[in-house]
């Protein structure tokens, strides 16, 4: 589940060398933390939210397969 959301992050912004993602888990949830340049954030989060909405999408999709419930939070 890390390695696709880094790919994905990774595509989106100037500076993929400096993402990092910080996998939490726990008994049900697991929090993936993604921390970026700050001059990427805004391509990580897109018009309107956009991208995280997609990005977030794709993650509840791969998470119901695995029967567990993962939140994506993007860290400044």
């Amino acid at each position: 589940m890390k390695g696709l959301i880094e790919k994905i992050v990774q595509s989106l912004v100037d500076n993929p060398e400096q993402v990092e993602i910080n996998e939490i888990k726990g008994s049900q949830i697991t929090v993936l933390e993604i921390k970026v340049a700050k001059e990427d954030i805004g391509k990580v989060l897109g018009k309107q939210g956009n991208n995280v909405h997609a990005i977030r999408t794709i993650l509840d999709a791969a998470s119901a397969k695995l029967k567990r419930r993962t939140i994506l939070e993007i860290i400044e």
